[in-house]
């Protein structure tokens, strides 16, 4: 096989085993397969990305926060897998250390040059999307204070992708196209976790809380790691 299309093995992995995560989510009875094939999940979407930028030779700077983000991304799934509020606990976060890496890639790119006044709508914009998205899931209680942070965090991932796509002229470093990737990677991650805090917090369907949760999951962390490769390259 061409050297260039060696990552190839790793995405079809990738691919299969998102497959029989799902399939295992849909299986209401016993989560056995999908608790089975979870943790390989992560795993095989780091190696497709390393060995798709190292097709060049050489790993290109921006390369380690994309891979730690997917990294904690895998800790925090691990973690998620445990029964009881300390693995809950601990996998959220996980995932916001994981958030943060890719707010430093993403955000280190199109907020460059934002001006005061930016800065301060969007933080308005910020706060107003965690409360809104703490109203709507029904967190209360002395989680209100960690789900609030974990929120804003993923407000401040939406900005990132956000910024991107609307001062299309003032980023250097990636396309449009790229950033509407990254968004929309970003939108999704934040719908799988409010499911999560649904699920853990009130009410959700066996349906949503399992093949809703990691299909959405599985998308936002996908294209994450497109926009990702597509910022880091420069296109």
């Amino acid at each position: 096989m061409n050297k260039n299309r060696i990552w190839y093995i790793p995405a079809a992995f990738f691919a299969v085993c998102c497959i029989l995560n799902l399939t295992g989510c849909l299986d209401y009875s016993s989560n056995a397969l999908e608790r089975a094939v979870k943790p390989a999940l992560m795993p095989l979407l780091c190696i497709t990305t390393l060995a798709f930028l190292l097709q060049k030779g050489a790993l290109l700077p921006g390369t380690a926060l994309l891979v730690c983000g997917q990294l904690f991304g895998f800790a925090g799934d691990t973690m998620l897998m445990g029964k009881g509020f300390p693995f809950f606990a601990g996998g959220i976060g996980l995932f916001l250390t994981g958030h943060i890496f890719y707010i430093c890639l993403f955000g280190g790119q199109s907020w460059k040059g934002l001006k005061p006044w930016q800065w301060a709508a969007a933080i308005a914009v910020m706060l107003g999307g965690t409360a809104a998205l703490a109203l709507g899931i029904g967190v209360n209680g002395v989680m209100l204070g960690p789900m609030g942070v974990y929120g804003f965090v993923l407000m401040m991932l939406i900005f990132s992708g956000l910024a991107g796509v609307l001062r299309p002229g003032a980023v250097k470093g990636g396309s449009r196209c790229t950033w509407w990737i990254i968004l929309c990677g970003a939108l999704l991650f934040t719908f799988s976790d409010a499911l999560i805090a649904v699920r853990n917090f009130g009410n959700l369907s066996p349906f949503m809380s399992g093949f809703g949760v990691m299909s959405t999951y599985l998308a936002a962390q996908t294209l994450l790691a497109v926009g990702g490769v597509r910022l880091i390259r420069n296109k």
